[in-house]
């Protein structure tokens, strides 16, 4: 009779404190309103108006979806020259400390997405027979600031 040598336990692995899941373009619109005669008429390089919104929802337990949200104007004088509105999401699950959750999603987050935004406004742009536009990297850090500050000076002060 032999002896089964006793089986080894699994050392279980750490959960990654961030984990993407999916990254996708949620929805995306460009207009070229005066097309085709703005074409002839466009010298130079338009004025670029970019506004970014960040935000975020959860999904279920510690899974959650971050939108970012994409508007650039182009604009030759008084004349619009395009519209672009775009909104790219990640999928995400987070194993860190409640605390640090919202952070985490409105800073790292769209900075680890940024990047495939960014390339997605390009292509789009490029493709769609406009001049080259590289994004310019984003504070995230001083957008949620600015988020948080706002929020604060929203919320009722009690009568003293």
């Amino acid at each position: 009779m032999t002896q089964e040598a006793p089986k080894a336990q699994k050392a279980e692995q750490p959960l990654p404190a961030i984990m993407m899941h999916n990254q996708y373009i949620k929805d995306m619109s460009l207009e070229i309103p005066h097309a085709p005669e703005i074409f002839n008429r466009a010298s130079g390089q338009p004025e670029i108006k970019i506004d970014v919104d960040i935000n975020a929802r959860n999904l279920q337990k510690n899974f959650f979806c971050v939108d970012m949200t994409f508007r650039i104007d182009g604009d030759f004088k008084d004349e619009k020259f395009f519209i672009l509105e775009m909104t790219y999401s990640g999928i995400v699950s987070l194993n860190v400390p409640k605390e640090h959750v919202e952070p985490v999603l409105m800073i790292e987050i769209p900075h680890m997405l940024f990047p495939y935004a960014r390339q997605a406004v390009s292509n789009t742009l490029f493709n769609g027979g406009l001049p080259p536009l590289m994004l310019t990297p984003i504070d995230f850090v001083a957008l949620y600031q600015a988020r948080k500050q706002k929020q604060a000076s929203a919320e009722p002060q009690p009568d003293k």
